[in-house]
């Protein structure tokens, strides 16, 4: 676990001298990593900007609660910064690899007066890795709320619920014993949002803090189990 403070398609030409039968050399995509964005800054204003080596990846920002699909980015390292207007900024330094996703999760954390600043929020920065696949269904919670301890509970096809501690910045996993459809989930004992699956994977459930304190849970698909960095 770690986080850091700051807070063509090639066009290929056919001359007419050649034959039509003649074999097309075909060039290899280049290759490819990712960087999934959930968003959980929940102080400040507007949407949440994201850079990747100092370009905007998506002009209108992105809305609190957001999760973003794989944004394609060429093997080695990168850095990826978060702003927000009223939230100090925070940055992270990557290493992508080939076909591998690396999840960010963002969040805010308030750092009290000094001398020379006053009380503030800055923007944290949560890295979840992938590990190797493993057979069948699995849910991963994960925490950036500030409660130093969630209760998760997974429901299976019979009806009882199975347990999952929760610490702050840790993983905690279950195994998902619905082959498809809706999983009911409850954090602290509140109801909330089902996890739809469908295929083999393993599917995430980040647990965040609203501005009022309230604890939200958003989930993604994840084709590999994670680790936290």
């Amino acid at each position: 676990m770690a986080f850091i403070r700051r807070f063509i398609v090639p066009v290929m030409i056919i001359m007419a001298s050649q034959p039509l039968d003649a074999q097309e050399e075909k060039e290899e995509s280049p290759p490819t990593g990712f960087i999934r964005i959930a968003n959980t800054i929940a102080p400040g204003s507007g949407n949440v900007k994201v850079l990747i080596d100092g370009k905007d990846v998506y002009s209108p920002g992105y809305k609190f609660g957001a999760v973003t699909g794989g944004i394609g980015l060429p093997p080695g390292g990168h850095t990826v910064t978060f702003r927000r207007d009223g939230v100090t900024e925070g940055s992270t330094k990557v290493s992508v690899a080939r076909d591998q996703t690396i999840t960010l999760i963002p969040f805010a954390e308030r750092v009290p007066a000094t001398d020379k600043a006053p009380a503030r929020f800055e923007i944290r920065i949560l890295r979840l890795k992938q590990k190797e696949v493993q057979m069948g269904r699995s849910a991963s919670f994960v925490s950036v709320s500030g409660r130093p301890e969630i209760l998760a509970e997974l429901r299976d096809p019979s009806g009882s619920w199975e347990k999952v501690h929760v610490k702050r910045l840790k993983i905690g996993e279950a195994t998902i014993h619905y082959p498809e459809g809706y999983v009911p989930i409850r954090v602290n004992q509140k109801e909330m949002e089902p996890i739809p699956i469908s295929d083999e994977g393993n599917y995430v459930v980040v647990l965040y803090d609203d501005t009022e304190g309230n604890l939200k849970a958003v989930s993604f698909r994840d084709f590999k189990f994670l680790s936290a960095e």
